[in-house]
């Protein structure tokens, strides 16, 4: 069943508000006034788009199955490292993916590209612990988007692994040049938003799928919602922990997440230009998106004891343990008490860790913004931490993004495919 097979404004039956949710969003309203609830136009609007995928990234992938994938998926890696304008009569679903993401948008700002990137750096592995028990695991409380988690191998593949595939790829996203036209950031960004598409394809065609009731696979608000989560939270968390950001860097970093989000195929309505529209848009479709049910735990709990089989050099099992405490911790920060009772993760933790770490990273943050070169002594350190948590999680097999994907969706596995 295709997207076809429904009227136009068709809503999915998982479009309800989270009455968890609708609380939370109540309470910060009087904390920040600009977090205003939908209004009826947008949420019907935002119904609507549980339909909606990316188009040129769709009839690409179409063309890729009808024309051979082995051979369309050279032409494409030659587009990707090389130009368009390197492959000779390019056929026309290439040539319109790649001519549209190769013309930046008018609003692009390159300076801002680089501060929001080296704030990220900057945060170090507090960013990246918050990425990964914040978003990550609090983003399990979205149900209709876990569905095509397990229907992609998800708790096959093991939790470790997926989330080192997609800090890999905000590594390089938030890398020196890493959106540059040929950087590391730029063609993994790419690279996704194919996968993205080869899923969609996959995942609709699935007898399991219930379009009715959980919409396109990988649609316009889930693409949005999980972008804003895997890059805005994690410095908003950071910020919380103790590390001081000026409203510049915070409103560059969005500006880096509006380019990564429009290079990936979300669409400028789902892409807030400031802070304030990025927080508010968030909790917005959070009210749609936040409503655990049993895939919930089923996703959480692995993520919980994943620190549990890591490949410490020394003394594992307490490292281990101790690891699992410190996540758990931030968990319960910054997701409550009732948020981990959905996850099926345990209450009572108490946040050490978080409340821990808040003059520790206050005052290292403001150190560094008084001695010359502070801050790029802080963005090196930042990002060496994290690019050795990655090599913690992966092991001896480096992560390389989309690799987890399974049923034949990855491009890998679906070039013998013709």
């Amino acid at each position: 069943m295709g997207t076809q097979d429904f009227a136009m404004g068709f809503v999915p039956g998982r479009h309800r508000a989270s009455p968890e949710m609708q609380r939370i969003l109540g309470l910060l309203h009087r904390l920040m006034p600009a977090l205003e609830a939908p209004s009826d136009q947008l949420w019907q609007r935002m119904g609507e788009h549980f339909m909606r995928g990316d188009g040129p990234a769709d009839r690409l992938v179409e063309w890729m199955f009808a024309n051979g994938m082995r051979e369309s998926r050279a032409l494409f890696d030659r587009a990707l490292e090389n130009g368009i304008a390197t492959v000779h009569d390019a056929p026309p679903p290439l040539r319109e993916f790649f001519e549209k993401i190769e013309a930046c948008p008018d609003w692009l700002d390159e300076r801002k590209l680089s501060i929001g990137a080296e704030l990220h750096r900057r945060a170090g592995v507090a960013a990246t612990y918050a990425g990964r028990d914040v978003a990550l695991v609090g983003g399990y409380q979205a149900s209709a988007f876990n569905k095509t988690l397990l229907l992609t191998g998800a708790l096959e593949k093991g939790p470790a692994r997926r989330f080192a595939e997609t800090l890999r790829w905000a590594l390089d996203c938030t890398g020196e040049g890493g959106m540059d036209r040929f950087g590391p950031g730029y063609k993994s960004t790419v690279q996704v938003r194919l996968i993205h598409g080869l899923v969609r394809r996959h995942v609709r065609q699935l007898p399991a799928w219930r379009m009715e009731e959980w919409g396109l696979p990988i649609n316009q608000p889930d693409m949005s919602a999980t972008l804003l989560g895997a890059l805005i939270v994690p410095l908003l968390a950071a910020r919380l922990m103790g590390m001081p950001q000026t409203r510049d860097e915070r409103e560059a970093a969005v500006h880096l997440t509006r380019y990564i989000g429009w290079l990936m195929g979300v669409e400028e309505e789902w892409l807030p230009a400031d802070e304030n529209a990025a927080l508010t848009l968030l909790s917005q479709l959070l009210l749609s998106l936040a409503n655990p049910d049993e895939t919930s735990a089923q996703l959480a709990r692995p993520m919980a004891d994943e620190p549990l089989g890591r490949p410490y050099a020394r003394f594992a099992g307490l490292r281990g343990r101790l690891e699992r405490s410190k996540h758990l911790s931030i968990s319960r920060l910054f997701l409550g008490s009732r948020g981990m009772r959905q996850l099926g993760l345990p209450s009572q933790v108490l946040p050490w860790y978080p409340l821990l770490m808040m003059p520790v990273n206050l005052t290292r943050h403001l150190a560094s913004r008084i001695v010359p070169g502070g801050k790029q002594r802080a963005a090196r350190r930042g990002r060496q931490a994290q690019e050795r948590f990655l090599k913690l999680l992966s092991g001896t097999q480096a992560a390389v993004v989309g690799q987890s994907v399974a049923g034949g969706a990855h491009p890998s596995s679906a070039a013998g495919k013709t």
